[in-house]
């Protein structure tokens, strides 16, 4: 592959004429020339939509069907962008995401519809891809064919969404060249084939699933396999039908995973290579024992302003070594943060001096938010990009996620990380899922409080707790609520916002140890009136 700045454009052309089988979903095969002329009858059509002036702006409300992948091809030979919206969002919401986007098209289906009923979208054009009309629309573009020579790199093509703890998700501006940049990269890091076959199973609207996944097959030629959304028990079974080698993952879809009945044929597929984050050290060692496969946990912002690559040599539990410019510092202090330094059995013992946001001071893509200057400012401060995401660094330069800046809590004056306790927690036997979040304490700071997916037994937790040799006296939580299926996004990363806002005050099951005890007892209404009202660790 050249080394000059490439667009996507570029890239969708040069499967014009290779006959090969190239998209698969469900029973339905595409060739990749099925995928780029169809990619091209869409960009003639959108050419002829757009309004003169408006912005190029298509926004697209799909599940994961073909006609996700071309339209982000088609947006790309256009020179415009794809605004991928959340399905998961409702009523006015949904619709500023729509309008703040400026889409001018929006292209969805009939089952989709619902949730744009009774919404006030003026000047939005709708595109139902399951019906006659629309292949009607399409039919006299049928002949056109791929033209890559309009196309630069610096034109925007995505906007994506990223939401953090308050208001409203912001759209992050992703350019063909830096799309491009990123698919040649992973190309590189994982030596992905022609012969290979990406298995897109999170959501397109992501930015993990088209930049991680479809990106790094379209620049290498390699083949896609849809899966309309994410499954864990259809999942294995898709992995063989479709014949995939590499798949992308977000959040807790690697726990979902592993729940579903073990078989004595799991070692049985063809994927060699699972590359996301957040499955943690737990969860993917669990991974590779059962189905014979690894998992790259790497790192990326979502706005591209900083990244980490794994490399051979890696320490178990790192990310990869800081590049030139990452550094951990002190958001209060802006200073670096002190390295961290192990015990005998490789767990974190200065974790409040350690743990920082982790900064880029060096050059990075980072190419702003859509209409969102004061989004931008947060991020880029005394020149350099703060990631929002928490990390700790050890001696020999590796880097080590610790959760974002959100899930950091304070107790008793000491600063804890929420994911450093769930790594902890994420050892009993009964959970399958754990996540960690702070509830207010009245006097001062917070108090630790905890989600389980799974079997909890309170003198059974209780007696794990005392066991784990790197808990801390502020780690234990004060209060633990048990569910039988994790809240989480349509990205599968836990809704912690849900579960900080519900905190005690909620239908599931809390147990909670009362200051000075050693055991966990059913949380009352008298008891939560009195539990949040006096919080110093006495234990």
């Amino acid at each position: 592959m050249d080394s000059r700045r490439r667009t996507v454009a570029e890239l969708v052309a040069e499967r014009w004429g290779d006959h090969r089988p190239g998209l698969w979903f469900e029973e339905q095969v595409l060739t990749h020339h099925e995928v780029a002329a169809g990619a091209a009858a869409r960009a003639a059509l959108l050419a002829d939509l757009l309004p003169a002036g408006a912005e190029p702006h298509v926004g697209v409300l799909l599940d994961n069907t073909p006609e996700y992948p071309l339209w982000l091809s088609a947006a790309a030979l256009a020179g415009a962008a794809v605004a991928g919206i959340n399905p998961t969002r409702r009523g006015p919401e949904l619709a500023r995401d729509i309008l703040h986007t400026e889409c001018r098209v929006l292209v969805t289906g009939r089952s989709h519809l619902p949730l744009l009923a009774d919404l006030e979208l003026p000047g939005v054009r709708l595109l139902l891809t399951d019906t006659e009309e629309y292949a009607d629309l399409l039919a006299p573009y049928a002949g056109a064919e791929p033209d890559a020579s309009r196309a630069r790199p610096a034109d925007r093509l995505l906007l994506y969404f990223t939401s953090g703890s308050t208001g409203a998700p912001k759209a992050a501006i992703c350019s063909q060249g830096r799309l491009a940049a990123a698919g040649a990269s992973l190309v590189g890091q994982f030596g992905v084939r022609r012969e290979d076959l990406h298995y897109i199973c999170m959501p397109m609207f992501h930015g993990n699933a088209v930049i991680a996944d479809w990106a790094p097959a379209l620049a290498a030629g390699a083949g896609v396999a849809l899966r309309r959304r994410f499954s864990a028990s259809g999942f294995l079974t898709d992995v063989r039908r479709f014949g995939a080698t590499y798949f992308t993952y977000v959040g807790r879809a690697v726990q979902y995973i592993l729940a579903t009945p073990e078989r004595a044929d799991d070692r049985d597929n063809p994927l060699r290579l699972g590359f996301g984050t957040e499955a943690g050290a737990v969860d993917a060692a669990a991974f590779e024992r059962r189905f014979g496969v690894r998992l790259v946990e790497g790192y990326g912002s979502s706005e591209g302003g900083a990244a980490i690559q794994w490399s051979p040599g890696t320490p178990a539990g790192a990310v990869g070594r800081a590049a030139p410019g990452l550094v951990v510092l002190d958001p209060e202090t802006g200073r670096e943060c002190r390295p961290a330094v192990f015990d005998a059995a490789g767990q974190l013992v200065n974790g409040d001096e350690a743990i920082g946001e982790l900064v880029n001071r060096g050059p990075n893509p980072f190419e702003g938010y859509w209409r969102n200057a004061a989004a931008e400012a947060e991020r880029r401060r005394d020149g350099a990009y703060w990631t929002g995401d928490l990390f700790y660094r050890d001696g020999d330069g590796y880097l080590y996620f610790a959760g974002r800046t959100d899930d950091r809590l304070r107790v008793d004056s000491e600063n804890l990380a929420a994911a450093m306790i769930e790594n902890i927690l994420a050892r009993y036997e009964g959970a399958d899922a754990v996540a960690v979040y702070a509830v207010p304490d009245p006097v001062t700071g917070d108090q630790v409080m905890a989600t389980i997916a799974g079997r909890f037994e309170p003198a059974e937790f209780a007696g794990f707790l005392d066991a784990q040799p790197d808990l801390g006296t502020k780690m234990a939580p004060r209060f633990v609520r048990v569910v039988d299926r994790m809240p989480v996004t349509a990205t599968n990363k836990i809704h912690r916002a849900r579960l900080r806002k519900e905190g005690v005050h909620c239908d599931d099951p809390v147990w909670w140890r009362p200051p000075g005890e050693r055991t966990y007892r059913r949380l009352t209404p008298g008891d939560a009136e009195g539990a949040l009202a006096s919080t110093r660790d006495l234990a």
